[in-house]
């Protein structure tokens, strides 16, 4: 890890510090809102399932907001976009810690997911077009483990504060990543790639649905296996806390220290199959990962104690992040040059929308089933993991492609 960064130029490290930081910011400001579901239906006087649905809204505005952001990025470039991405974000959950009640929190929260939506595109091209193409899978794993980050950090934040800021002082503790746009704005450059291609600056919206219209096919695969990909992260991750509350009982610190351990667990596993994936390849890393799981369900759920918990939290999200670390860079790879700052994302956060209901049904189901949200989550894993390893191992593979 020492020698890929030291092998990078100044503009490389400080490109990619960028594009992580910002996605660890981001995921951080997204799981403040998970950790906080069941506060905020207490004081509004909502059920779990109903605040749930802000999950919901997030993720169905991700698209949208990859689209635009994307489109400006290829237009404007990756760095401004960047910046003003993040500044947006940013704004929104500082909103998000006034709001009177929960329809006006909700419609914060789809205004967050539009901002969310343009952050990872934008950023992974900043990054993939600016880093060299040896050891890109390490890279992809950990710039994909800035989410697991962000997890840690609200993890933390929840473990420590929550009892003494409650959840409008989480989204208040939330606008803190503005400060990121400074750093953005003083100390990285644009990307090579784009630099290199004035067309780019001219393409309007109408140019750039045009240009994906090629490659609709890749497109709609790459749909299908985020949808997969989305399935098993937030099908694991978005009621787990809520789990560990409501059907175990344990108390706010507790949760939060579980979940720190999970995300240990998912910052190692990113890395370690992003690295793997230069070996065996892409789709071998995300089927291997993705059968891994299956095995860890009974020690992830079933446990009562814990210790059996953090440990099954750990190994699970080892796996689950495992796989997603090999996303970045097979994606990118994927993409042709002229759409990369687009489709990447679009796909992404389109698989995102297939699967934005994924938190409100399984707070439904779990309702349904006297609160057995162990059940619930053990079969979304089960049948998710299935056909993660299906879609990824007939799939397309461009490993070490030039970006």
């Amino acid at each position: 890890m020492i020698n890929a960064f030291k092998s990078l130029t100044r503009a490389q490290r400080n490109a990619f510090l960028a594009a992580f930081s910002g996605w660890s910011l981001d995921a951080f400001d997204f799981f403040i809102f998970i950790f906080s579901l069941k506060a905020i239906g207490t004081e509004f006087h909502a059920g779990v399932a109903a605040v749930a649905e802000g999950i919901f809204l997030t993720l169905a505005l991700r698209p949208v907001g990859a689209l635009v952001f994307g489109w400006l990025a290829e237009r404007y470039g990756r760095r401004p976009v960047l910046i003003a991405n993040v500044l947006s974000f940013s704004l929104v959950e500082i909103a998000s810690a006034f709001a009177p009640n929960l329809a006006t929190l909700l419609a914060l929260r789809a205004l967050f997911g539009f901002a969310m939506g343009g952050e990872w595109g934008v950023g992974a091209a900043l990054a993939f077009e600016t880093l060299p193409a040896r050891g890109r899978g390490f890279f992809s794993g950990l710039l994909q483990e800035g989410y697991a980050v962000g997890y840690l950090l609200a993890s933390i934040a929840f473990a420590t504060l929550f009892t003494h800021v409650g959840w409008r002082g989480m989204f208040l503790i939330g606008g803190a990543p503005a400060l990121l746009a400074l750093f953005i704005s003083l100390a990285v450059e644009e990307s090579p790639s784009w630099s290199r291609a004035p067309r780019a600056r001219a393409l309007s919206l109408a140019d750039t649905f045009r240009s994906l219209r090629p490659h609709l096919a890749l497109l709609l695969f790459l749909v299908v296996l985020m949808a997969a990909f989305n399935a098993f992260s937030h099908g694991s991750q978005d009621l787990y806390p809520t789990f560990l509350l409501a059907q175990r009982h344990f108390s706010a610190g507790a949760t939060g220290l579980i979940a720190v351990v999970m995300n240990c667990g998912a910052l190692a596993g990113g890395m370690c199959f992003g690295a793997l994936s230069e070996r065996i390849g892409r789709k071998r890393a995300i089927a291997l990962a993705a059968a891994l799981a299956l095995p860890l369900i009974p020690l992830w759920v079933y446990s009562h104690a814990a210790i059996g918990l953090a440990i099954g939290g750990f190994l699970m999200q080892f796996m689950v992040q495992g796989a997603w670390g090999v996303v970045p860079a097979h994606l990118n790879e994927l993409s042709p040059p002229a759409v990369r700052a687009i489709l990447p994302g679009f796909a992404y956060q389109l698989g995102n929308l297939a699967m934005s209901k994924m938190g409100p049904i399984q707070a439904g189901l779990a309702a349904a089933h006297r609160g057995d949200y162990a059940g619930v989550l053990a079969w979304t894993i089960g049948v998710v993991a299935v056909a993660l390893i299906a879609l990824a191992s007939f799939g397309p593979e461009a490993r070490a492609a030039a970006l």
